[in-house]
This record gives structure tokens, sequence and C-alpha cells, in this order.
């Protein structure tokens, strides 16, 4: 499991009812290859129908081509990432991890790694119910570490392939933390690497970061419905909210979220992510929200006044942004970002 190279297939059954089951078009198709559309344009002349009905399907069947060859080289796309190294972009494979330079450190890590052969056979067959996606960076050290113990657990829990989705996110800025096709948004990906279990569709739970004990036990955890809560759990927690309730309930809310979320959040950092996950997925007033509520609960520090400060003028909201960034300095005058946001902004507000 987990070693074929990824091929793109056509789907037979479909594509036989457009082409009235013609056998030279079929080997064009399944062999995918460029030379084949002769083929497919010349096969057409001998079906018995009229002829813009020919072309109506010549141009279904060269799509489908093109687009399975597309998908063919999105699959373990490699990239530069910001500072210059090889990474993984997009949908990838183990195949794309057992390749130089990623093999460095995933063969290293998957060899090292000892399952709990007890706990593997005891979830074995509940997990086989379950499918999975996995968000990671080939350029972070947490995902280097956890990403090739997943792949080995997998392999000795024999988890079916199609069950898995594995998709490696960018650190390049501008798209830090994003796939080449969005794959991120709308799942809350503010860490990485992050495991989501889903059953029936729906999320069950999520193993962020690094697991909190083990990966097989707290994958045993998550899948017997025993209580757990992932690391940065403010973030689950807040994310959840944010789906249940609309903004204007959040804001009557946050007078008493405020001392709350104080008692759990493992600093500014938490919430400050997390703001900038919303601002990757283009949901701006709940990034505010979020960067407002982390500057009452961390009302000291720079960094949150910071973030806000960029969140306002990214909504064009130069008044506010200014507020901020005026704020950053009042608490570190030497940062040398505030002082140019606000030249920026300044510059802004006088055109």
């Amino acid at each position: 499991m987990y070693t074929n190279n990824y091929k793109t297939t056509v789907n037979d059954s479909i594509f036989g009812l457009l082409i009235n089951n013609n056998i030279i078009m079929k080997r064009a198709l399944s062999n995918l290859k460029f030379k084949n559309i002769l083929l497919i344009a010349s096969s057409m002349r001998h079906l018995k129908i009229n002829k813009s009905y020919r072309v109506k399907r010549a141009v279904i069947l060269l799509f489908s081509l093109f687009t399975g060859i597309t998908w063919s080289q999105n699959i373990n796309q490699v990239s530069k990432d910001r500072k210059g190294n090889p990474m993984l972009l997009g949908q990838t494979t183990k195949v794309g991890l057992q390749q130089e330079p990623f093999n460095n450190w995933f063969n290293k890590n998957f060899d090292e790694y000892q399952e709990n052969d007890k706990i593997i056979k005891s979830i074995k067959k509940d997990l086989n119910d379950y499918s999975i996606k996995v968000f990671y960076g080939t350029w972070c050290g947490d995902s280097k570490k956890e990403l090739p113990r997943f792949y080995k657990l997998m392999e000795a829990l024999d988890f079916p392939e199609k069950q898995l989705e594995v998709f490696a996110l960018s650190n390049v800025k501008g798209s830090h933390k994003q796939g080449p096709n969005g794959e991120e948004k709308g799942y809350n990906i503010h860490r990485v690497p992050t495991f989501i279990f889903y059953k029936d569709g729906q999320e069950v739970n999520r193993i962020v970061e690094h697991p909190k004990e083990t990966l097989e036990r707290d994958i045993q955890t998550i899948i017997t419905g025993k209580r757990y809560t992932p690391n940065y759990g403010v973030v689950n927690y807040l994310d959840k909210l944010m789906k249940e309730q609309s903004l204007d309930s959040l804001q009557i809310m946050k007078k008493d979220l405020i001392p709350y979320l104080s008692n759990y959040t493992k600093g500014s950092g938490e919430l400050n992510t997390y703001g900038y996950a919303l601002i990757r997925s283009e949901e701006l007033d709940k990034a505010l929200y979020v960067f407002d509520l982390n500057s009452k609960i961390y009302p000291y520090m720079p960094r949150v006044y910071d973030s806000l400060g960029e969140a306002y003028f990214e909504t064009k909201n130069y008044t506010e942004a200014l507020k901020n960034y005026y704020k950053v300095l009042s608490l570190k005058p030497s940062d040398e970002n505030a002082k140019e946001m606000i030249s920026k902004i300044e510059s802004k507000l006088k055109t």
C-alpha cells in the first residue's frame, strides 16, 4: 500500500458511452499520449453519425484527455519554498515523499518509528469506517517528524489508500499554508501537520501539529469516542463557535469570551495564527474579530496590534490600521514594520 505511483486512468464505462465503444479511441484515451489525438480525430470519421455530432464528441474527448494529463502532472508537484529549497505542493503520495531530497528525512523517520502492535490490532477494523485528510509542509519540522510515522502506521493498519488524501502546503510569502488550488480552504488549517478524521462525511476530530501522546493512542481515543481535545484547543473551540453563531452574536459574547479563553490559550501566537488562517481563507470579518479578541486577552503584546493593524489594512480601513500600528510603536518603539506601515498608510490617506 501507499507505494504505487499515481497513474491517470480513464473511466471506460463513461467514455464508452461517449464513443460507442470505438476501440481505436479507447486505446488513445487509455494511453494518454499526444500522438493519439490524431487517432481520435481519425476514428471519428468512421462513426456513422452526422458531422456536427462527431465534432461535439471529439471536443468532449479531447477536453477529457487534456484534463487527465493536467491531473497527472499536479500530483507530487515540486516547487520552491521561501528559502529556495524544493518543496512538495498540492496533493501528494508516499512516492513523492520518497524522492530526493524529501527521502532524506522521510525514510529515516519512517524506518525509526516503532508502532504499538497492540493498539494497531485494537483499532484496525474500526478505522476503516473513517476517511482522513492530511495537510503538511515539507518545510515544517513537525511535518517531517510526524508524517513518516503516520504513513508507517497507516501501512501497519492496512488503511485503504482511497480513503486517504494528503496535501502539501506552501510557506512562500503571500501563500503561506496554502495549497496551489486552495485545498486548505474551509478546513481551518492554522498549524501543520493537521490530520482530520471523518466518519459518514462529518469531521469527528483532528490531530494538530503533533499527537498529545502517540499517533496510535490519539487515534484510538478519537475513534472510540472518548474525549479528545487537540492541541490549540482554543482555536478549534472558537472556529466551531464561529460556524454556529453570527458575528453580531459573537460581538455580544466577546466580554465573556475574553476571561474564558485567556485561561486556555498557549500565548498570543495561538489566536494570531488562527487569524491569519482566516485572512488566507478571505474571511476578513472573522479575522478582525479574532485579532481584536486577541488584543483584549494580551493587551501588552505588540504583535497582536500589528496583526490587527494588518487586517484593517487589508479591509482598507486605514484609520483603524493606523491606530493599531501606532499602538505597536507605543509598546515597541523600534518596530521597523510598524514604522513602514504607518508611512505607507499616511501616504494613502493623503491621496
